[in-house]
């Protein structure tokens, strides 16, 4: 019979311990949008841009309503269309593909390397052919992926590269540079659940071409080049003042809360090194931040594992469980199951625990203690 301990639950992830640190600065910061009643393209979005952009080490940020928005924005400025062809990985969000099949393109999907489970560059080469337009490379869980060879790819070929760098807010690249600087365009989510989150949805696109970065302001309002004259057809996709003010503030701390994030993956791989579960890679140079650590439960154990960590008030997550090239929307592709079979691995075998600048190292030993604990069993 299972019991279920009375002991302090420990989320996923929890927003009220991160804003209970700065509830005071948000609610100035809030007070004032609302007493100036300036709410969409207003100086926080301006400001927002700039120290985005300067953080991230590009030239331009263009702020939209949602990391969504933000790859859908990216897609159509690099000039994807119909009839031209994607490549990205199956083992990611939905928005990922969403976005290209908005552009009416048609996704490529490729398997991943089960090591980081982050997109595997021999098998985008051997997916390229004359139609392929673009590559979406996605920093999956905070960790960037290798752009080396897929920048060669790229460059011999005349083929786009827009990361998807949703997950991997300050995380650097393998030449040093952040996450967002190696492609034409780059994509990124603030997410309330993000590294870097807005206390709803909001995104960015951010670009070192200045002709990309006047098509994206002009697609955020409409296609508009200045008010109601609209030489393209655009999209509603304005990030808000109130998101951007909230993002000015959180992103003051974002490198604190990521080396926090980093000691935290630390600690959990050292104590669960001998507790017969796979855990992820911490590569050096900082090219991880841990949105999510993520390891995997390999014997067909890991629905189980979920249901006695729940049981136990400890919050987890499956990201993935099912891969895109196996979902129901998706069908319309022609993948079958077996296609991707690296994907399809480890989306049976991975899972997310609680991961979040504010959980202490108590935590982290318990749930750790658990995970151990269930896998003796």
């Amino acid at each position: 019979m299972t019991v279920t301990t009375k002991t302090q639950e420990i989320p996923l992830v929890d927003l009220k311990a991160q804003y209970a640190t700065i509830k005071d600065e948000v609610r100035k910061a809030l007070d004032d949008v609302l007493e100036s009643m300036q709410l969409t393209i207003g100086p926080n979005v301006k400001a927002f841009d700039q120290e985005w952009a300067a953080y991230c080490g590009t030239k331009h940020s263009v702020g939209v309503g949602s990391g969504t928005d933000a790859l859908q924005l990216a897609i159509r400025a690099c000039g994807v269309s119909s009839g031209d062809e994607v490549i990205t990985v199956s083992h990611t969000f939905f928005a990922t593909v969403e976005a290209i099949l908005y552009a009416s393109a048609r996704p490529i999907l490729v398997d991943v390397d089960e090591k980081s489970m982050l997109m595997d560059a021999s098998a985008v080469a051997a997916a390229i052919t004359p139609r392929t337009k673009a590559i979406i490379p996605v920093h999956l869980y905070g960790r960037t992926v290798d752009m080396r060879p897929l920048r060669q790819l790229a460059q011999d070929r005349g083929i786009a590269i827009i990361e998807d760098a949703a997950q991997a807010h300050g995380a650097l690249l393998d030449d040093g540079g952040k996450a967002g600087t190696a492609s034409r365009a780059a994509a990124y989510s603030f997410y309330c659940s993000k590294n870097l989150g807005a206390y709803g949805e909001a995104g960015s696109v951010v670009t070192n071409d200045d002709k990309l970065a006047d098509d994206l302001h002009a697609l955020r309002e409409h296609g508009q080049s200045t008010r109601y004259y609209h030489p393209v057809v655009g999209y509603n996709a304005r990030l808000d003042e109130m998101q951007a003010a909230i993002l000015r503030i959180k992103l003051r701390r974002l490198d604190q809360w990521n080396a926090r994030r980093r000691a935290l993956a630390k600690q959990y791989n050292g104590l669960l090194k001998d507790a017969g579960v796979i855990t992820p890679e911490i590569p050096a140079g900082d090219r991880h931040v841990f949105y999510a650590y993520a390891i995997r439960v390999p014997g067909g154990k890991r629905d189980a594992m979920r249901a006695y960590l729940g049981e136990r008030g400890i919050g987890t997550q499956i990201h993935y469980p099912v891969p895109i090239h196996l979902q129901e929307a998706a069908q319309f592709l022609g993948y079958r199951k077996g296609d991707l079979p690296v994907t399809e691995k480890v989306a049976g075998e991975v899972l997310s625990l609680p991961m979040y600048a504010e959980l202490t190292d108590a935590m982290v030993e318990r749930v750790a203690s658990e995970v151990t604990a269930f896998m003796k069993q």
